[in-house]
């Protein structure tokens, strides 16, 4: 590889993963942005030239539901914005999209402002839906802020008493005025009075260890609050997006509502797609705490053949960095923070068990973690695709390397991974944000600091090609 001083980037000779279909092709970049695609590209003498040969290219990666550097007056994660998007970048992530919460007391412009105070150290681009958890009857109007700000989207939960917790008479009042100012709200469903009498249940019973966790929140609880949530959306005339789905029917109620003419959006997780509950049962269930929890062997069998015929827009990590300490601290279910880390292994598992497993083509896979993100979330036409005039956001994955997931061998700070010892198929060769090369080679090469806020813009609906 030949090293430049400059922003001029020639990747040569690699497979073209583009909107309509792959091609064998060079891509230059000029700057922050693509300039052309083809063969025999005029490049000057001190232009890095990146080899492709044998690899894919891809647009790269934007997972749209992050938690770095996530306090919940709780818990609090170990990382900070260098080193989670870091472990992002080195993972072929060249956006994320986290979240601005908004403590009691702020406004939800001091929320942002405080948010992105703390992303300075990001190392690729990112944004932020905003989780608006206190905003009276009488303060609608602020709601229009985020518009403004390039942050046109809120975080609501059904769930997590005192914290996140909105009644349904506030979800109905936020939703229709997120329907008048051009918002989409993305919900995280679960049935609060269900959790909490499945956990009162097992708390009388002496049954909290790690072991229970997946019978401590029912499939049922999260399926009862789609239905729900997606009914008060349809009343408010406001556009939903459903988070981290967790069973099929979770799916199927988004599409019955799709089918109606609603427009509703949903994501899953690696998580769903290779875990199940068997796993609460080994020696070390600590490492699957999360919500929503995994579900019955079977279920994610279910999930993939959704995905597979496009049912489900996202794939995104929920990425919680906990460490292992404190997901250890005490095997008692109600006790341990909930989440796992994921966002450098999203496109090696999703390759591995999409494409070189026979579920997905490598268009497909761009949809899933680059295009329908960057059209559902306002990123489009920026960012999403290989194209002349976007941004340069690019991965360079080699298909051959076969290697196992090793905690070791990632760059967050949880010191464990939940995929341990699987098989990944490929790995990410190089990963340009904006025209800077910022991974290469196994080599991190970006600058603490070096990512942008961007701005996104509030879309009116979702794109006629959202697969």
């Amino acid at each position: 590889m030949k090293q430049a001083t400059t922003l001029t980037t020639l990747i040569q000779g690699g497979t073209i993963t583009l909107p309509e279909g792959m091609m064998e092709a060079d891509l230059l970049v000029q700057g922050e942005r693509i300039k052309a695609i083809g063969r025999g590209l005029p490049i000057a003498h001190d232009t890095l030239v990146v080899d492709a040969a044998g690899c894919y290219v891809l647009p790269g990666v934007i997972d749209a539901h992050t938690h770095i550097a996530l306090d919940t007056g709780i818990y609090r994660t170990d990382d900070d914005w260098f080193t989670g998007t870091r472990a992002a970048a080195c993972g072929g992530v060249t956006t994320v999209i986290d979240f601005a919460a908004q403590f009691p007391g702020q406004t939800l412009r001091e929320a942002v402002a405080a948010r992105q105070e703390e992303a300075q150290g990001a190392t690729i681009d990112y944004g932020f839906h905003v989780m608006v958890t206190d905003l009276p009857p009488g303060r609608e109007a602020e709601l229009g802020d985020l518009v403004e700000l390039g942050t046109p989207s809120v975080k609501l939960y059904t769930t997590y008493r005192p914290n996140y917790y909105a009644d349904d008479a506030t979800l109905l009042r936020l939703m229709s005025a997120c329907a008048r100012l051009g918002l989409r709200p993305l919900v995280h469903c679960e049935n609060d009075d269900m959790v909490a009498a499945q956990i009162a249940a097992l708390t009388a019973a002496g049954e909290t260890s790690w072991q229970h966790h997946g019978q401590s929140r029912p499939p049922l609880a999260e399926q009862e609050a789609i239905q729900r949530i997606l009914f008060l959306a349809d009343a408010a005339g406001c556009p939903v997006h459903i988070c981290h789905c967790s069973t099929a029917r979770s799916v199927d109620l988004v599409l019955k509502a799709r089918a109606d003419g609603q427009e509703a959006s949903c994501e899953t997780c690696p998580q769903y797609l290779l875990l199940d509950h068997t796993a609460y049962a080994g020696p070390e269930a600590w490492r699957f705490i999360l919500q929503p929890p995994l579900r019955e062997a079977g279920e994610p069998e279910q999930l993939w053949a959704l995905v597979e015929k496009g049912a489900v827009e996202l794939v995104v990590t929920d990425h919680c960095d906990y460490t292992a300490t404190q997901k250890q601290a005490v095997d008692d279910l109600t006790r341990t923070p909930g989440g796992l880390p994921g966002v450098e292994t999203l496109l090696p598992l999703m390759f591995t068990y999409g494409v070189a497993g026979g579920r997905l083509t490598m268009p497909q896979l761009a949809r899933l973690l680059s295009t329908n993100p960057a059209q559902l979330w306002g990123l489009w036409p920026r960012k999403g695709a290989l194209l002349p005039g976007f941004d340069a956001d690019i991965v360079v994955y080699d298909p051959e390397p076969e290697t196992a997931v090793a905690a070791g061998q990632l760059h967050h700070q949880a010191g464990y991974t939940p995929y341990e010892g699987m098989t990944i198929r490929g790995q990410v060769r190089a990963t340009i944000c904006r025209g800077h090369l910022v991974y290469c080679e196994s080599e991190f090469r970006g600058r603490e600091g070096g990512g942008a806020f961007v701005k996104r813009s509030s879309l009116p609906g979702l794109p006629p090609k959202l697969a």
